[in-house]
């Protein structure tokens, strides 16, 4: 029988590492990939059944990598692991497209089991997280609107400048010009009531201290 295919995306080499030998008995680990960006741009190319991908990775956090991810490649199942327990992090994954939510601090058997669910077309999400909860937990994360006041490209750039790269350095990694990235950043600016670089940045960490601009 084929073996599903899988992707790992984690900023942690040696957490990747353990992934890969923890899964590979069962699964195919066709990639790995330690920052949003390069997950993008090459996933397509490898043709997964299932992204495994944390929140807080550089140039691109998960949730902005899953949410073009699921454009690209509708029908690819996402699983988040993470440190996060934070429900309007969880909301806004499920609202994105997640088909499971996996908390790093519970047993490494429960990835194997969110795995198997989510082949199967079932939702999974650690019980750490539900706490008995059942049934509307999920409907209601998938249902709730979106709270982001910005665009998808906005949270990019807005993520970037909050890892201090400079506009340009922005604009290399998300292959626009400087002047684009400018534009977004005063547009948010604008948007936000918020005069100074220094405020825009203070705005970022308020939002997401994980790293994670929703």
């Amino acid at each position: 029988m084929k073996k599903t295919r899988v992707i790992l995306a984690d900023d942690h080499p040696l957490l990747m590492d353990a992934l890969k030998n923890l899964l590979e008995p069962e699964f195919e680990i066709v990639g790995t990939f330690t920052d949003g960006q390069s997950l993008v741009a090459s996933a397509p190319k490898l043709d997964p059944n299932v992204i495994v991908l944390d929140i807080g990775m550089p140039t691109l956090n998960g949730l902005n990598a899953g949410e073009r991810l699921k454009k690209l490649m509708p029908k690819v199942k996402l699983i988040f692991l993470t440190m996060n327990q934070d429900k309007d992090v969880a909301r806004e994954a499920f609202r994105l497209g997640a088909s499971g939510y996996v908390l790093k601090n519970g047993a490494a058997s429960e990835l194997v089991s969110a795995m198997r669910d989510v082949i199967r077309g079932a939702i999974y999400i650690t019980p750490l997280m539900t706490k008995g909860l059942v049934g509307g937990f999920v409907q209601n994360f998938r249902q709730a609107k979106c709270k982001s006041q910005l665009t998808l490209r906005q949270k990019e750039v807005l993520q970037l400048l909050a890892e201090g790269r400079s506009m340009k350095e922005a604009a290399f990694i998300l292959n626009v010009s400087p002047r684009t990235v400018a534009y977004h950043k005063y547009t948010m600016m604008d948007h936000l009531s918020i005069r100074s670089s220094a405020e825009l940045i203070e705005y970022a960490f308020k939002r997401s201290p994980s790293g994670a601009v929703i």
